[in-house]
């Protein structure tokens, strides 16, 4: 087990709350670190508060006209068609007091995870407040204020001169990130999730390679729905693998939405707890193989905050500290605290069961049609390859 990791939490992350009725809750990174905390998995030491982001920081991507109306949607003094241009005030980015203040805590500690890593301080460091990718320069959009992991890659750039490799896990499509990098060839985007045909951004497609001399460094997969474990996973591996060789990383950040799940309400993909035992184990290999083990990690969606979400996050913080003790059953202690509070069940294993779901019927012709969804994302890294051997 390694201490070269850290784990970026504070109680304030929470005040990043719409209302009692959205399914953003950020009571799930607490369920997460408490689950880690009762199975001995993290000392004290390891976890770091995040610090509050200037705006001069936002505004390296947002525009300062979006900032101020935040901070004035926060404090009530935002309405109507003025909070609507902003895509504030919506069903989807409720307005909720102080939403300024807890939105930039959320971006600093993104940005405190990145400067633990690039200063030096830890190999590896873990913000699940973060991973909010739907954000535009002047609009929120999904759940998401600003844009904390597009922040971040500004800042890597700018602060760490770095050539920054995002991937993406989420079930929707990082649509935020690869737009505010679409022309950047020193950003390389790699989104894998669920068609746009059903889910909302509804972008994300296989064509949208990047404009200008960032032609080339966008990367789509959007699976189909109802996609299962081993056919995501072979698009992840296959992905991954190639698009890091192409572009050999001088950092790696990982977005790690955990609702491709079946379990998740506001998708339609048929995966389990084995996708995200296998995210994060790629990830570090990649890390160490191209970046000096330089991994900067986030959270994202995922809306079954009790059954899914705490195993799938723990598993990225084990990874990150090389620690395999995540088979057979949760700590009791953890079920214990949580059962009476939850909505339903709790799971009881760290594995979900076999019969999780009924078949699906689709199943080939669903495994088919990805593979040909990699093999047209990848078709420019693979078809360079074979005109350099010829």
């Amino acid at each position: 087990m390694t201490d070269r990791s850290v784990f970026v939490f504070s109680e304030e992350l929470l005040n990043y709350r719409f209302n009692s009725h959205h399914p953003f809750n950020q009571m799930r990174l607490k369920l997460t670190l408490d689950l880690l905390q009762k199975m001995g998995a993290i000392k004290e030491n390891q976890i770091v508060a995040p610090r509050m982001a200037t705006d001069e920081e936002l505004c390296l991507i947002h525009d300062p006209n979006f900032v101020n109306a935040v901070k004035l949607a926060g404090q009530g003094q935002l309405k109507g068609d003025a909070a609507e241009g902003y895509g504030l005030g919506t069903e989807d980015t409720p307005i909720f007091a102080n939403m300024h203040e807890a939105s930039a805590l959320l971006v600093g500690g993104t940005l405190t995870a990145v400067d633990y890593v690039m200063s030096g301080k830890a190999e590896h460091a873990l913000h699940l407040g973060g991973g909010l990718h739907h954000g535009f320069r002047g609009k929120a959009s999904g759940f998401c204020i600003y844009n904390d992991s597009s922040v971040a890659i500004k800042y890597l750039q700018e602060k760490y001169n770095a050539r920054v490799l995002y991937v993406d896990t989420d079930a929707h499509h990082g649509d935020g990130v690869q737009w505010s990098f679409y022309d950047d060839p020193n950003v390389c985007t790699l989104s894998i999730h669920e068609t746009g045909r059903y889910l909302f951004p509804g972008t994300g497609n296989v064509n949208e390679r990047g404009q200008g001399k960032g032609y080339g460094y966008s990367f789509n997969i959007p699976v189909d729905a109802f996609t299962e474990d081993d056919s995501w996973l072979d698009a992840y591996k296959n992905a991954l693998t190639e698009v890091a060789e192409f572009f050999k990383p001088d950092v790696i950040l990982t977005q790690n939405g955990a609702d491709a799940h079946f379990l998740d309400p506001l998708t339609h993909l048929s995966s389990t707890i084995k996708i995200y035992r296998e995210i994060p184990k790629l990830a570090h290999e990649i890390a160490h193989k191209y970046c000096g083990g330089k991994w900067i990690a986030v959270g994202g969606g995922g809306y079954d905050i009790w059954r899914v979400v705490p195993r799938a996050w723990s598993l990225i913080w084990l990874e990150m500290i090389e620690n395999s003790n995540c088979y057979g059953s949760l700590p009791h202690d953890w079920i214990d605290e949580w059962k009476d509070k939850a909505s339903v069940e709790l799971a009881k294993e760290w594995d979900d069961p076999e019969n999780l779901y009924p078949p699906i019927p689709r199943k080939p012709e669903i495994t088919e049609k990805n593979a040909q969804t990699v093999e047209k994302a990848l078709y420019p890294i693979r078809s360079n390859k074979k005109s350099e051997t010829v």
